[in-house]
């Protein structure tokens, strides 16, 4: 079974590498998620899961990508959030 929390942690601290991205809050809850925003804006902001099947979803459905490459994940959120690359 996937350790979605665990998921979600490396996600938030890889999506920290983004100098333009900010992580607002974590929750542990049921569902739980990474809440990530532009430094820059106030609008751009996305909530993102994990799913049992280890792919990172936006509050939207857009799957980010997968637990397999995290890195890469943080990075379309990047894109989406019109961050800077790291």
């Amino acid at each position: 079974m996937l350790d979605t929390l665990s998921c979600l942690e490396r996600f938030a601290a890889a999506t920290r590498q983004h100098a333009d991205l900010s992580v607002q809050r974590m929750s542990f809850g049921d569902p739980a998620y990474v809440c990530v925003r532009n430094r820059f804006s106030n609008t751009l902001v996305e909530t993102v899961t994990c799913s049992q099947d280890g792919g990172f979803i936006t509050s939207w459905g857009y799957r980010l990508g997968s637990t397999d490459n995290i890195e890469d994940a943080a990075a379309r959120l990047a894109f989406l959030l019109a961050a800077l690359p790291a």
